[in-house]
């Protein structure tokens, strides 16, 4: 084919717009879709820039948080007191138990007042409770035994009680040897006198105790005339009551006390009536 022929020359010209409007279509193709890509040695160039960054970035990050937690740790914050500690806990309580309905009012709190311990006593030094001391049982004399000469002591210590003198002691004494011997009897007339305390029993009527007296003759109830004390001292009251019996004799004022059937029994207790009352008022 000759080069100078037209149809040659339509055809080259067509194949070059061809060409040109295919490469402008691919170029609008990647702009629409994607960036060109860069060239190799740029991209190789910016890559260890943007590492190195990153990386310090990191590291400057990591240092300022640790910095952060130690001088949080480090840093001492308020340190609240004990005692505030507990009374803040004790008022959140009370507030709790205040908004119940149905509760016990709580008592006070009472804190302890610190005060030194008393020394404990040692055991050794600790003395004993003392026991009453029971009276000491006169000593027997002139021939009685410890039952007669306890029942001696009685009368003695109710006379000396109504201060009366030694000449009425001695009386009462030898009206109660005559009487009982000392002894202070029930009656077998009377079951009731049994029924307290008595050193044996008479047969006299309804005579009883230590000086024979007669409820019936208005001594007393058996019950009192049963109590050696009670008869002492309704014996030195009728004594009283006799005038000038001071001057009398024994056996006189003995009789005028007792009106016995045997006035003059009582004469021969004298000497032992006045033995026993002086070792019993020494």
């Amino acid at each position: 084919m000759h080069p100078d022929d037209p149809s040659d020359q339509k055809l080259t010209e067509a194949r070059s717009t061809t060409r040109t409007s295919d490469a402008t279509s691919t170029e609008r193709t990647i702009g629409r879709h994607r960036a060109p890509e860069p060239p190799r040695r740029a991209l190789l160039s910016s890559t260890p820039v943007r590492v190195a960054l990153a990386t310090g970035v990191t590291c400057c990050l990591g240092l300022a948080a640790v910095a952060t937690v130690r001088a949080t740790e480090d840093t001492p914050g308020p340190v609240q007191p004990l005692a505030e500690a507990l009374n803040d806990r004790a008022a959140i309580a009370d507030e709790r138990a205040s908004r119940s309905l149905d509760r016990d009012v709580a008592p006070a709190r009472v804190l302890p007042t610190p005060s030194a311990s008393p020394t404990p006593t040692p055991t050794a030094t600790r003395k004993a409770p003392k026991k009453p001391v029971k009276p000491r049982r006169p000593r027997p004399v002139a021939g009685l035994d410890q039952a007669q000469m306890d029942n001696a002591k009685i009368i003695v210590d109710v006379g000396r009680e109504l201060k009366m003198p030694r000449r009425a002691l001695v009386v009462a004494l030898a009206t109660a040897m005559q009487e009982s011997n000392l002894y202070n009897l029930a009656s077998d007339v009377l079951p009731e006198s049994t029924r307290y305390p008595h050193q044996g029993s008479g047969s006299d009527h309804d005579s009883v105790g230590l000086f024979q007296q007669r409820p019936s003759s208005g001594w007393g109830t058996v019950a009192e005339l049963m109590r050696p004390s009670y008869a002492a001292r309704a014996f030195y009251t009728a004594l009283n009551e006799i005038p000038g019996w001071q001057d009398m004799s024994v056996t006189g004022a003995a009789q005028a006390v007792q009106i016995s059937a045997y006035p003059d029994a009582y004469a021969r207790h004298e000497d032992r009536a006045t033995v026993v009352a002086a070792a019993l008022t020494a």
